[in-house]
């Protein structure tokens, strides 16, 4: 097994890491990441299989577990309480009871909110060129959470501001002012759904936090803190991966000169797929190793990290036919965006719901759409999204 070196913050990496991705899985599934001090996973084979291996997950074990310091706490309390960062039994119990009310017939019926939705946000797009992103992408998944959880839309300022501030903990560029923000950002949040969840306990409505707080199983039932970092979760791995992939998406399709044609109701959801394996919103995610194995006949200890290349693995010519090359007409296979196995992302159909109404009714509403300067990548990694998506209508 080879060490690779690459800067994860190397600019030219940020706007075109498929290259490193390639040549590396060229030489075999897995390789040492210099800068990440651990191993990475490449292929496709590689990458599932971890995904679903239940020897490895996302919770530390007791003896790894880091020391978490005082001015770091804030964030790290909601943190422990997220079903992203918990293995069985925890996290079997928090998915069951937030699947009882986050469920796939809710998510579906939200179809025609979400076109309602994009109507009014392109009714507002400016005559000369913007920016796409704040005018669209963002707007969307913000409002929709907002509105499932039943707290005003006149918040959605606030939840971006928050949201932003708590995920950049997971880029490769942290620094001691982003994890500063991001505990600011933590504890406001927090207060602010903390008051939601009390008055609900108490004035029930047809929202998100009522039907968590009435989901049950066994006579368990959520705490308010689970409640709360659940409420956190949705908006944050939701609404970031929703914003990159769309962003992605409209990019993609604009640079290829494709649009509506590939947006019609018996197309759109292979284009979304495509759109997702092609240029995936989010590229790595690690997990713990929790007993002596072999990954690819390479031998792995307990307490060993991997880091899972998603962003690579969706670009494995052993699975897909010229994988660089976007083609919304190739047949659909499995890909890696949002995951798969305990922690395949509950948010996924939303997410899918989302790209599936308003990427059609962009370019219906709009086509004529172009770009009008080059879009660029923003320094996210592990995400991958674009600082800007400077457009015209036509």
């Amino acid at each position: 097994m080879s060490t690779l070196r690459q800067s994860p913050t190397d600019p030219a990496f940020v706007q075109d890491p498929y290259p490193f991705y390639a040549a590396a899985r060229a030489e075999g599934p897995l390789h040492h990441w210099e800068e990440y001090g651990m191993t990475a996973a490449f292929s496709h084979a590689a990458v599932a299989h971890c995904l679903k291996d239940r020897r490895m997950g996302r919770e530390a074990p007791p003896e790894c577990a880091p020391v978490i310091p005082e001015r770091l706490r804030a964030f790290y309390e909601v943190e422990a309480h997220s079903m992203l960062e918990l293995e069985a039994p925890r996290h079997t119990r928090l998915r069951r009871l937030v699947l009882q009310a986050f469920t796939s017939r809710r998510i579906a019926g939200l179809g025609p909110e979400i076109a309602a939705l994009c109507d009014t946000l392109i009714d507002g797009f400016p005559e000369g060129p913007f920016d796409l992103i704040p005018a669209y992408a963002n707007r969307i998944p913000v409002i929709v959470i907002a509105r499932l959880l039943g707290v005003p839309e006149s918040m959605a300022d606030d939840l971006l501001g928050w949201s932003n501030a708590m995920v950049a903990m997971y880029q490769a560029r942290r620094t001691p002012e982003i994890e500063a923000a991001a505990c600011q950002a933590a504890s406001d949040f927090a207060a602010f759904l903390r008051g939601y969840v009390e008055e609900r306990r108490t004035r029930p409505a047809d929202d998100l936090i009522t039907q968590l707080i009435a989901a049950e199983e066994d006579g368990e039932r959520l705490s308010t803190d689970e409640l709360i970092s659940t409420c956190i979760l949705l908006l944050n791995a939701g609404h970031e991966a929703t914003v990159h992939a769309t962003g992605n998406g409209v990019k993609t399709l604009l640079e290829h000169g494709m649009g509506a044609e590939v947006l019609t109701p018996d197309r759109v959801e292979a284009t979304v797929e495509e759109i997702l394996r092609h240029d995936p919103p989010l590229h790595m995610f690690t997990r713990w190793i929790y007993e002596d194995l072999d990954v690819m006949g390479r031998p792995f200890r307990r307490g060993d990290r991997i880091a899972l290349l998603l962003g690579a693995a969706n670009r494995d010519p052993q699975v897909w036919d010229d994988p660089e090359v976007f083609d919304p007409s190739r047949p659909v296979k499995t890909n890696t965006s949002f995951g798969a196995g305990a922690h395949f992302c509950v948010g996924a159909p939303l997410a899918r719901l989302e790209m599936q109404v308003a990427l059609p009714k962009l370019f219906a509403r709009c086509p004529g759409l172009r770009l009008t300067e080059m879009p660029r990548y923003a320094d996210l990694y592990h995400f991958h999204g674009l600082e800007r998506l400077v457009v015209a209508r036509g």
